[in-house]
C-alpha cells in the first residue's frame, strides 16, 4: 500500500534522525575515544601543556623573562574559547571596538618595543593603528576627488595629503562609509617581510593553543636570554627541545610550545 506524500515525508525524516544519531551520537564519538587510546595520544589526554595561557603581570604587561605565546580574543579562559570573526577586510574603526586591521597594527607595534626591533607592518601607521582613507568622488566610485578622510585617526592624520587633496581627520561616530567614502588602505614603507611575525600579531582560532613559530620564539630569545642571565645558545636549545614537528611528518607547520618551553626555562 502507497503511503500518503506527508506520512512518506515523516517516515523519511524519522530514518534520516536514527541514521544521523547512529552515525553522529554513537560511531563519531567512540571512534575518537579509539583514537585517544592509540599509544603517545592517550599519555597526553590530561597534558595541561596541550592549552596556552598568557605571560603577563596584573595589568597585562609581558612579564619579560617569559617567552610570550600569541594573542588570544579569549584571554586564554577555556570558558570563552573560540576567535575574533573578525575578517581580513575589517579595517575601519569604530566607537565601541577597534578594527582587526588596527588590533594587529597595535600589537606588531608593542612587539617591535618589546623585543626591540622595527614593529612596522604594510597599511598600519607609525602610532599603530590601521593606514585608512575614505575617499570621495565626484560621481561615487570614479571621476575626480573631492574629499579625503583618515577614517582611524581622531588626531593629525598620517599623511597630509593623498592625490593632492588635503587629507581630513575622522570625527567621532561618523559613517565615512554610508557617507559615499570608498575605503582605500594605504600600504605605506613598510618593510615587505615584517620583522615581527604574523602569528606574534594574530590569534588562532580556538584562543587556546600555546604554540607560536619558530621564528617569534627565535625573535624572543635574546630578551630571554638576557632576563635570565643565561646563554642565548642555551635558550636556543630549550626551543629546539620544545618544537613539535609536522603532523605526521607533512601536515601543518612546526610549532614551538609556549607553555612547555617557559616550564623548561623555570626548571
Amino acid at each position: 500500500m502507497r503511503l500518503p506524500s506527508w506520512l512518506s515525508q515523516h517516515v523519511a525524516a524519522l530514518r534520516a534522525l536514527l541514521v544521523f544519531t547512529v552515525l553522529l551520537g554513537l560511531a563519531y564519538p567512540l571512534i575518537f575515544v579509539g583514537v585517544a587510546k592509540i599509544p603517545g595520544i592517550s599519555s597526553r589526554a590530561g597534558d595541561i601543556t596541550l592549552i596556552g595561557q598568557s605571560f603577563t603581570d596584573a595589568d597585562g604587561n609581558p612579564v619579560p623573562r617569559y617567552f610570550q605565546s600569541r594573542p588570544s580574543a579569549g584571554g586564554y579562559d577555556p570558558t570563552a574559547t573560540g576567535a575574533s570573526n573578525l575578517g581580513p577586510e575589517d579595517v575601519v574603526d569604530t566607537p565601541d571596538r577597534q578594527s582587526l586591521l588596527t588590533q594587529v597594527c597595535a600589537r606588531s607595534l608593542a612587539v617591535g618595543r618589546l623585543e626591540g626591533v622595527d614593529g612596522s607592518r604594510p597599511y598600519c601607521t607609525a602610532d599603530g593603528v590601521g593606514a585608512v582613507l575614505a575617499v570621495f568622488h565626484r560621481d561615487g566610485f570614479a571621476g575626480p576627488i573631492t574629499r579625503v578622510v583618515s577614517v582611524n585617526q581622531m588626531a593629525a592624520p598620517f599623511v597630509a595629503k593623498y592625490r593632492g587633496i588635503s587629507v581630513e581627520v575622522a570625527q567621532p561616530g561618523e559613517d565615512y562609509v554610508a557617507l559615499g567614502g570608498v575605503i582605500t588602505p594605504i600600504r605605506g614603507d613598510a618593510p615587505a617581510h615584517p620583522a615581527v611575525p604574523a602569528d606574534a600579531v594574530t590569534a588562532s582560532g580556538s584562543g587556546l593553543d600555546p604554540q607560536i613559530s619558530p621564528e617569534y620564539a627565535a625573535l624572543q630569545a635574546p630578551r630571554v636570554a638576557r632576563e635570565r642571565g643565561i646563554s642565548l645558545d642555551r635558550v636556543h636549545e630549550l626551543i629546539k627541545e620544545n618544537t613539535d614537528g609536522r603532523a605526521l611528518g607533512f601536515m601543518g607547520q612546526p610549532a614551538v610550545n609556549v607553555l612547555r618551553l617557559n616550564q623548561a626555562l623555570d626548571s
